[in-house]
């Protein structure tokens, strides 16, 4: 099995000016081990986006949108749109959203920055970091396993139901079962099953959260080292045709690696 250096550091220079944003609290900073390179650039803006973090679902519903980000950010329910962890934090570093507690109290980049590094919500730094990374580059990611829409699902389940009665109904069951409470999207997910993590498209500005088709790879976070050659077999068998990239972050850098079978002459 052949080894690809797929990515590039995230650290690395971006060829930018290098007035990033540089956090107050010093102490804060080792803690998260940030680095100005690391950071999104701060975008100030006129009209922000305005949402609510509700800790029991681990997710922000957004109330006031402003902005074209919305086109590929966050998950539609019942006519709301709700972001993750990583989302909510991203778009709080870019000055994008105003984030408020249910008193209407805002909260701060710090507050957020401590519920990703205490691993809440299905998510972890270097998660967070891997998400950064890529959406700062202009891919389109989402969480692995969550749908975009409603809409999505009930087209793609309607199109292989028939118009039998006994069809029909369990075509009426498997909405049902897809249209569980978000409080329960993410109460599953832990950060080292061996499952992909993300859905990643390359950037595209006729994306539809409503037909967002396949991804154009998953992408899997692998915890201090590669994984083995037979946990990669595991996880490209659940990829089925899509390609699977494998993401190591190790003290702020962001790698990305795939893949290749090899086959080997045999011996006589």
């Amino acid at each position: 099995m052949e080894q690809k250096v797929w990515g590039c550091s995230s650290n690395e220079d971006s060829g930018e000016d290098d007035d990033d944003v540089f956090l107050q609290n010093e102490s804060d900073d080792e803690q998260f081990h940030f680095s100005p390179a690391s950071l999104p650039k701060l975008q100030f803006r006129n009209t922000k986006s305005k949402g609510r973090w509700n800790e029991e679902m681990g997710m922000a519903e957004v109330f006031e949108k402003n902005g074209k980000m919305w086109v590929t950010t966050g998950i539609v329910r019942k006519g709301k749109t709700y972001t993750s962890i990583e989302e909510t934090l991203y778009l709080m570093e870019l000055g994008a959203l105003d984030l408020l507690d249910n008193g209407d109290r805002s909260i701060s980049l710090i507050e957020m920055y401590e519920k990703v590094a205490g691993e809440k919500s299905g998510c972890c730094w270097e998660l967070f970091e891997a998400y950064r990374h890529l959406k700062s580059l202009g891919y389109i990611i989402g969480r692995h396993g969550v749908a975009w829409s409603l809409k999505s699902i009930r087209s793609s389940l309607k199109s292989t139901a028939s118009e039998g009665t006994e069809d029909s109904k369990q075509f009426v069951d498997m909405v049902s079962n897809v249209e569980l409470s978000i409080n329960k999207l993410f109460s599953d997910l832990k950060i080292n099953d061996l499952n992909p993590d993300f859905d990643v498209y390359l950037p595209n500005n006729r994306f539809r959260k409503s037909s967002p088709g396949d991804p154009d790879f998953l992408l899997y976070l692998s915890r201090g080292h590669l994984p083995s050659r037979a946990e990669i077999e595991a996880l490209e068998r659940q990829c089925g045709r899509i390609p699977l990239k494998i993401c190591l972050v190790t003290e702020g850098k962001v790698s990305f690696f795939s893949f290749d079978k090899v086959e080997l002459p045999v011996l006589p």
